[in-house]
């Protein structure tokens, strides 16, 4: 059986999560979730320190759940499509197990 958290392919999923545990990542993607913002559109939602926005938004581009373009002088964050299919991907495959684990449940009573 195939570990959900050790494989090597699920990696990267885990920093999904660890990036998640912290709230003011959480309320960025929530706000990206409406729409790609810039940076400093970023930093103006929240009472911190721009490099403590940039911090944060390093952290969810290095777990794959945001990218980032330049216009011009701009930074544009958006969600990573790509990265939130295979965070919802694990999710779901773990759904399926603990499904398949109440079906065996409730046949062996």
């Amino acid at each position: 059986m195939i570990s959900l958290i050790k494989s090597e392919q699920h990696y990267h999923k885990m920093n999904s999560f660890a990036a998640l545990a912290d709230p003011t990542r959480r309320q960025i993607i929530e706000a990206l979730a409406q729409g790609p913002l810039s940076s400093g559109e970023i930093a103006g939602r929240f009472e911190i320190s721009a490099p403590a926005i940039s911090q944060h938004l390093k952290a969810l581009r290095v777990a794959r759940l945001v990218r980032v373009r330049v216009e011009a002088q701009w930074r544009i964050y958006e969600l990573d499509k790509d990265g939130v299919d295979n965070l919802v991907a694990w999710v779901n495959e773990l759904k399926c197990r603990v499904d398949d684990l109440e079906v065996k449940g409730a046949s062996s009573h």
